[in-house]
């Protein structure tokens, strides 16, 4: 009989990845329902589902919180696997990571390709991300296409993997909703033997403590959280409405033959507006559960005053205070360029002439809006 009668959760820790227990938020490290307190091993929910249900960690990151996390990677000698989503390419680069982790090799792993166009040559899309990774100072020693939702080119995953660790750890990082905990699932099940126990790895400077996943060869997986990315508008939005802005399958883009002085809402997440130029036409690569309104400039900001959250939704009246205001980013686009211009979290807009524009992206305030070279 157990002598821990009068323990409380905070005295005790999880028996697979060492976290001090609580029963009061599951959203947090550590929580553990109060029912499961007289289990021997106690473990966390979060070791509870990696190792009966292969479900991966949810648990997420501040920057600094994870600066130190990257800075500890440094110190190792690991294979590096950096997930992006491709959907969001800019948004979910970890900036500096090469500074981080030291001489360390880094596999990007580019999810989420499964939303591109059936038509998209993906060895364009190789090429245009090793030019992109470059451009950030992200030197990589392979990158790779996956969908890990839809088991696309997960094999070649495990194929590279095999090619650059040569028996080191695994440190898999990415930012929050790039589709790291459903690629390491399919590491886990493909890659690990859970029977073996979930061990502790604490990194310095904080009290969180990472999950090590160990495989047959004595090295380990190790799930690190994702980083939150306060510029990305997924992370700006509720649940309901990311589920929108999510694409559940391939985008269908939608194109517009545009005049100067017209304007797109996407329903009060965002704006574009075309102000001088050419009459030309701009593709747009959103989810298609955000509907698209076209309108006059001179009739845009009439139009967002009476129309937000109802015509122009999502988000729905009721919502539109958790976005921070619209903020103006005045965009140029010089003639002979072949670009698009991303908005983090919500899609790209392709500039389809070369016949150059003056544009303007409204996001709510601190979304990262980019000019990059087309993708597609």
């Amino acid at each position: 009989m157990s002598d821990r009668k009068d323990t409380t959760a905070a005295d005790i820790r999880c028996a697979g990845c060492g976290v001090l227990l609580q029963h009061e938020d599951a959203s947090l490290l550590g929580y553990t329902p109060e029912k499961a307190m007289s289990r021997e091993p106690i473990i966390c929910q979060r070791c509870f589902r990696i190792k009966n249900y292969n479900e991966a960690s949810g648990i997420t990151l501040n920057q600094d919180d994870f600066l130190k996390l990257l800075t500890h990677v440094g110190s190792t000698q690991s294979l590096v696997v950096n997930i992006v989503d491709l959907f969001d390419f800019e948004g979910s680069m970890i900036s500096g990571l090469p500074r981080f982790v030291g001489n360390n090799p880094i596999v990007l792993v580019v999810n989420k390709i499964d939303l591109l166009p059936k038509v998209t040559n993906y060895n364009r899309i190789v090429n245009w991300v090793q030019r992109q990774a470059k451009e950030a100072g992200l030197k990589v020693v392979e990158v790779v296409l996956c969908s890990a939702k839809k088991n696309m080119g997960f094999e070649r995953v495990i194929e590279v993997l095999d090619q650059h660790r040569h028996g080191r750890d695994i440190y898999v990082v990415g930012a929050t909703n790039v589709g790291k905990s459903t690629l390491i699932n399919r590491l886990i099940r493909d890659y690990s033997d859970l029977d073996a126990e979930l061990t502790t790895s604490q990194y310095p400077g904080t009290t969180l403590d990472l999950v090590r996943i160990p495989l047959d060869d004595g090295s380990s997986i190790i799930d690190t959280p994702g980083i939150v990315y306060k510029h990305r508008l997924t992370e700006l939005v509720n649940k309901k409405d990311l589920m929108k802005l999510m694409p559940a399958g391939p985008i269908k883009p939608v194109v517009f033959q545009l005049n100067e002085k017209q304007t797109i809402f996407f329903g009060s997440l965002a704006r574009f507006d075309f102000i001088q130029g050419e009459r030309q036409s701009f593709t747009f690569y959103v989810s298609n559960a955000v509907t698209a309104h076209r309108t006059k400039l001179e009739r845009a900001d009439a139009l967002y005053d009476e129309h937000k959250g109802e015509l122009l939704s999502p988000p729905v009246k009721a919502d539109l205070d958790e976005l921070p205001k619209l903020t103006k980013h005045a965009i140029r686009i010089p003639k002979g360029s072949d670009v698009d211009v991303s908005i983090s979290g919500l899609g790209w807009i392709k500039v389809n002439s070369q016949a150059g524009a003056e544009l303007a992206i409204h996001a709510p305030k601190g979304v990262k809006v980019a000019v990059r070279e087309s993708l597609i």
